[in-house]
């Protein structure tokens, strides 16, 4: 046991060696391993405990909680997107000192070196200063917020909806705070937070929807763009590529790892978001086709046996020859749709058959 320690102590050392300084210290930051944790406990929660202890329940009813809920993700991931943007204007109105004093900084002895250090710099020079303060500030937020989405999941969960937690969800959920991890523990600031900033920004609108969609069936006429939510979200997984990998053909003090971290990233769950799209979507456009072409048919059948049968106790017998032919659930049964039920028709038992044909 004493091994594996050294191992970890020597693991971290490393770490720490390569850390940046202004976040090595904030929660949770010491070590990936909590964040591991975390990430594991939650996809053991959703994908085997949550549904063994909800096999016998009913579901939970949770309108006004996921109301609740979806409104603080819209407002807590605009405040993210603004934060690292804004500047007060009174920051910009020269070298004072004491104008400075807003910056949020978690550690006291940290700000009053700054403010010392600010002491005889230029309204630009402080400018910059704040902005790089503020960014490094809002990426560790944007890391506890990977957290807040699990509540995504586990509603699903409590919900028994559990054909909505997929492979793609619980991925894309639990691995991210652990890719976040990374970025706030090394490069915090600068070229990193592009994708966070974009990501934030689409979470403004998808937790917008899902707001709308958790008020009830009144909305439900204005919520048909889900789709291009979707493609949205690819979109932005785009972007980051092209952002992150430009870095491999420009001159830059910005570790080429995290490039690669970055922009694989977003090359993953740009094919995992385009395979949902496609199982989602585009399915069910050749679903809806194989059930319009199925009802046609069936609708040209019977116009067909209406004229060439008999009609006789409300049941339909079809002459061929020397035989009747009855219509079977089987001729009403194309790709996992139910024309039958869809047109109303009653299919005719065996029996009923026997006697339209005994009573011709």
């Amino acid at each position: 046991m004493s091994i594996v320690m050294q191992y970890v102590d020597r693991f971290h050392e490393i770490l720490n060696t390569h850390a940046d300084k202004r976040t090595t210290n904030w929660l949770l930051m010491s070590s990936p391993f909590p964040t591991l944790l975390i990430c594991l406990s939650y996809v053991y929660l959703v994908k085997v405990l949550g549904p063994k202890l909800m096999e016998n329940r009913k579901p939970f009813q949770l309108k006004n909680v996921l109301i609740a809920y979806n409104l603080f993700q819209v407002i807590f991931s605009a405040w993210l997107f603004y934060e690292p943007q804004s500047t007060h204007p009174h920051l910009l109105q020269g070298p004072k000192v004491v104008r400075v004093v807003l910056v949020p900084l978690y550690n006291p002895s940290s700000r009053f070196k700054l403010l010392l250090r600010m002491h005889y710099l230029s309204s630009v020079e402080i400018h910059k200063i704040v902005v790089e303060v503020k960014m490094v500030h809002a990426s560790w937020w944007y890391y506890f917020s990977k957290f807040t989405e699990f509540m995504d999941t586990i509603f699903f969960v409590l919900r028994k909806k559990n054909d909505h937690v997929s492979t793609l969800h619980v991925i894309h959920h639990g691995c991210m705070p652990m890719s976040v991890w990374f970025g706030v523990k090394f490069t915090p600031g600068g070229h990193s937070t592009f994708f966070g900033l974009l990501n934030t920004f689409v979470h403004i609108v998808m937790y917008t929807y899902y707001l709308l969609a958790a008020m009830g069936p009144r909305l439900q006429p204005y919520l048909w763009w889900k789709k291009y939510l979707t493609a949205f979200q690819m979109l932005q997984f785009v972007a980051i590529m092209i952002h992150a990998f430009q870095l491999l053909f420009i001159e830059c003090n910005y570790p080429k790892a995290f490039v690669w971290w970055i922009g694989m990233h977003a090359v993953m769950f740009f094919f995992l978001f385009r395979d949902f799209y496609r199982q989602s979507y585009a399915s069910k456009k050749q679903r809806s086709a194989a059930l319009a072409a199925a009802k046609a048919a069936a609708a040209t059948a019977s116009s067909n046996g209406a004229s060439n049968g008999k009609i006789t106790n409300g049941s339909s017998s079809y002459a061929n020859g020397n035989g009747v032919r009855r219509r079977d659930a089987a001729d009403y049964y194309i790709k996992g749709e139910s024309i039958a039920s869809a047109e109303g028709l009653n299919l005719r038992k065996p029996a009923f058959a026997a006697a339209a044909v005994a009573s011709d």
